[in-house]
């Protein structure tokens, strides 16, 4: 079956469109649908095999970024999303979708407890650059498969990536669900502008052990022609390299036959 997903938008959250293209210019199917309707229809998710949750500022990010948007999904699509999570189905988080999955225990495992927080970049005000990502080869993530580094844009004030103690660290580079780190133009692990938001070990994206649950700060949608990078008149630049992360969704979904 070809990958079928589920956009949400709605009370701030503002990349949906950007998103449904990308996945639908990676061989997928893209419904938008506001939070709200699925709120009142929660059986809409047993309808698609992925679901996203955009980029954004919901709630103006007034009481912490996603902090508000999760806690409506968390506790209003509670038994859904324990299906859709035991189902063999895809979650995907960016940016403020990332801040959103966090927040309500998607991530790092989705048992609805909070480990991870992404808050205020160390700079103390909003960051809007191209930066270089490296990924972890080990890392059982769906997405990134394939991926060794990847050039995307980054918009947001509150990406820094912390967990809640040193043991949960810990356990995301043992079970190599730190699949995204910030890095120099050698590959290298790097402080500010590289790092841009101060995150703790440069993570920009972490997963859960199954590696079909996926958050990363940077904006992969907002890759998604040649043109849209700023170094694509250099001809270094071939590709849409955000869309690599699409394109590994819905090859999953081709193999599942879900």
């Amino acid at each position: 079956m070809a990958l079928k997903a589920l956009v949400l938008y709605g009370y701030g959250i503002n990349c949906e469109n950007e998103s449904r293209y990308a996945i639908m210019k990676s061989g997928g199917e893209a419904d938008i649908l506001h939070l709200n309707s699925v709120l009142e229809r929660p059986n809409l998710l047993e309808e698609y095999n992925m679901l996203m949750v955009p980029g954004g500022f919901s709630f103006g990010d007034d009481l912490g970024s996603g902090k508000v948007f999760g806690n409506k999904m968390k506790f209003r699509l509670h038994d859904q999303l324990a299906d859709f999570t035991k189902a063999d189905k895809l979650i995907l988080g960016i940016c403020n979708g990332f801040q959103v999955m966090v927040k309500m225990g998607l991530l790092p495992e989705p048992d609805f407890r909070q480990r991870v927080s992404l808050t205020t970049n160390d700079s103390g005000h909003y960051e809007d650059r191209w930066v270089i990502l490296r990924g972890n080869p080990d890392s059982p993530c769906v997405f990134t498969r394939g991926i060794g580094s990847i050039l995307v844009p980054i918009r947001h004030g509150e990406g820094k990536f912390i967990p809640k103690d040193d043991d949960i660290m810990r356990e995301l580079k043992k079970n190599n669900q730190v699949v995204f780190q910030y890095v120099d133009e050698n590959g290298s692990l790097a402080g500010f502008p590289y790092n841009p938001n101060g995150s703790v070990d440069n993570v920009a994206g972490i997963c859960d052990r199954t590696g079909r649950i996926f958050g990363m700060m940077p904006h992969p949608e907002a890759f998604n022609i040649v043109e849209n990078c700023p170094y694509w008149v250099k001809g270094t630049v071939k590709e849409p390299l955000g869309l690599r992360i699409f394109k590994n969704a819905a090859a999953y979904m081709e193999k599942k036959g879900l």
